[in-house]
């Protein structure tokens, strides 16, 4: 049995940071060190969908900005737990060749645990959630902006000319 080295990659910590991290980036930092630039590019899209929130909170529901931003946030949500089943599920072989290219293709790091599993149902069932959420907020404020314009171009006091 290899000892795994310090500098070796964990599936399961990996598969936990991209489930609960991933919109910020937590699961590339990990892998590829803090240098990875789409480490650092993830955490943009995710604040601008906070702010989102934050501005459905402070101006309601009626605010156009928070239409454009709030599915920034489930998305990057989405693709972060999307990127743990990746991470989860993949075959502890090519795991290792992937991240840890100088232990043995069955070393300890790359093992699936069984709480890789839990986290892997769990990131499928808050991916799932993010993402239908969003899909879900999008259309609804679509369809809901296309009725008021509807309305407001059928009413007769936006036709001054008309008068008969």
């Amino acid at each position: 049995m290899t000892t795994p080295t310090p500098r070796s990659k964990n599936k399961t910590l990996a598969t936990l940071l991209a489930a609960l991290g991933g919109s910020m980036g937590l699961h590339r930092f990990y892998l590829y060190g803090l240098g990875d630039w789409v480490g650092w590019l993830l955490p943009i899209p995710s604040a601008l969908g906070w702010w989102g929130v934050e501005r459905v909170r402070l101006y309601g529901l009626d605010d156009m900005w928070s239409w454009a931003l709030i599915p920034l946030l489930g998305m990057t949500l989405a693709i972060g737990c999307l990127m743990a089943l990746i991470y989860g599920l993949m075959p502890t072989e090519r795991w290792n060749a992937t991240f840890n290219p100088t232990l043995p293709a069955d070393a300890p790091p790359g093992r699936t645990r069984p709480i890789t599993v839990a986290i892997v149902a769990l990131a499928l069932l808050g991916g799932a959630v993010a993402f239908m959420s969003t899909l879900v907020f999008g259309v609804q404020r679509y369809f809901e902006y296309q009725i008021e314009e509807g309305k407001r171009i059928s009413q007769p006091e936006s036709f001054p000319d008309t008068k008969r």
